[in-house]
């Protein structure tokens, strides 16, 4: 058995009897890909594990550091509004090989067992992707008799399988191995969107231990704001006062974004002065810019800029016309959550995307966006539709923050994830006590 740091030991020996019936947790949170507002990049826990933290709960995230800086190593820690973060050394970054990706999920899952082991606590809540976070989750979680709520933001191994990713039978054998293994440990299975959950039960999994949590809105972030918008534009004179179609993400085979670059060349003879802005990084990014620099839209149609940080995004969404949320035509990409497509329903921007599936239902019912055709050309005639319908236009960006508001609201998704890590807990306690109410709804 791993031996902790003096510092690190916890008794936990009861910490699921008559003491759990306290209100409040510890919460070891585990996730590979944290970031903190001042990172670009999705920021669901932070903004998750700061509410818990605000509401009395002790919550300690064990991540990656995935900087490049040279010669560090080990762990170090932070304090990230209230919540303990546990930073191990890992280099990662978009343009890694799927093997190189693979080496940084192992060392990261091996690290991240013995270190949530070690923090002891009332509870577990494993974040993918990848995958391999399971790992850490069920040794901490098994290791210290503790619930665990397994978390899914992506139908793992499908998609990877899907795009030709994994290949080898034995790695897809392994890989729909350790689904099977996370989910038969999980007290309770999170997914983001109703076909996850339909995914995870398709293995087995009790349905009534199922629960949608999707990606949330950052409400004061993406607030609508034309200071934000013309901000961004002074940054970027190049862009003038033409209308923006933007895409904020990342650039990976998956994303399929050259599709945007296709459309931008057919709208050109129609409207000139649309400007296309794709903010990102990933391994398809050198290819995607290629392909607009071939067919002459580089730097005048299409414009590409670097990511950044996610507290400052908002100025590229406040200035957009339309926000895009992008994927190559697999099915299993119907289930995604993408944090832009919640990001623009914030900023109170239309949204359009390129596939079917529960938010393509969404946009279509409540007027916050459309759905674009596959073919590139109907799909540059809907946009030019779209552009030039001021009335629509503003009416669809009321409905997205409308949205926001009332269904994806952060505040009322953190309230859910707390009941359910609550309920765990007093689910497995061996001495009974009353139910208490979360106290974030």
């Amino acid at each position: 058995m791993e031996q902790c740091h003096e510092n690190e030991k916890l008794d936990v020996s009861h910490r699921h009897l008559a003491d759990t019936c306290h209100e409040t947790l510890k919460i070891i949170y585990v996730h590979q890909y944290f970031n903190i507002p001042s990172m670009p990049g999705g920021s669901r826990t932070y903004e998750m594990a700061r509410r818990l933290v605000a509401h009395g709960h002790e919550v300690h995230v064990v991540t990656s550091d995935r900087s490049a800086v040279v010669g560090r190593k080990g762990w170090h820690q932070t304090q990230e509004d209230g919540i303990h973060v546990h930073w191990f050394h890992v280099p990662y970054h978009n343009n890694m090989s799927y093997r190189q990706r693979l080496s940084a999920f192992v060392r990261f899952a091996i690290a991240a067992s013995k270190k949530a082991r070690c923090l002891g606590g009332d509870v577990v809540l494993a974040t993918s992707t990848p995958l391999t976070i399971a790992i850490p989750g069920i040794h901490a979680s098994r290791g210290n008799k503790i619930p665990m709520i397994f978390e899914v933001r992506d139908l793992w191994p499908e998609m990877p399988i899907a795009v030709g990713a994994i290949r080898h039978p034995l790695l897809i054998f392994l890989a729909r191995w350790l689904e099977r293994y996370a989910y038969r440990h999980a007290n309770r299975v999170i997914a983001l969107s109703p076909g996850m959950a339909d995914g995870v039960v398709a293995t087995g999994y009790p349905r009534h231990q199922v629960e949608v949590i999707p990606n949330s809105c950052d409400l004061d972030t993406f607030m609508p704001s034309e200071v934000s918008a013309q901000r961004f534009r002074r940054i970027h004179p190049e862009l003038g006062e033409a209308p923006i179609v933007l895409y904020a993400g990342a650039l990976g085979r998956v994303n399929g974004v050259g599709y945007l670059v296709e459309v931008a060349e057919h709208l050109r003879a129609r409207r000139p002065d649309v400007r296309f802005v794709i903010m990102g990084e990933g391994a398809e990014a050198d290819r995607i810019r290629d392909l607009a620099a071939m067919k002459g839209l580089l730097n005048t149609s299409v414009f590409f800029y670097p990511r950044v940080a996610h507290a400052k995004i908002c100025d590229a969404f406040s200035a957009a016309s339309v926000v895009t949320s992008l994927f190559v035509d697999i099915p299993a990409m119907q289930n995604n959550s993408a944090n832009k497509f919640f990001d623009g329903l914030a900023s109170g921007t239309g949204v359009a995307i390129n596939y079917e599936g529960w938010q393509a239902d969404l946009l279509l019912e409540s007027g916050a966006g459309l759905v674009l055709s596959r073919d590139t050309r109907i799909a540059a005639r809907q946009l030019q539709r779209w552009l030039e319908n001021e009335v629509g236009k503003l009416a669809a960006g009321r409905a997205a923050r409308r949205l926001a508001e009332e269904q994806f609201s952060r505040d009322l998704l953190a309230a859910r994830l707390e009941r359910a890590l609550v309920s765990v807990v007093e689910e497995g306690r061996i001495q009974p006590c009353i139910k208490t109410e979360s106290r974030l709804s």
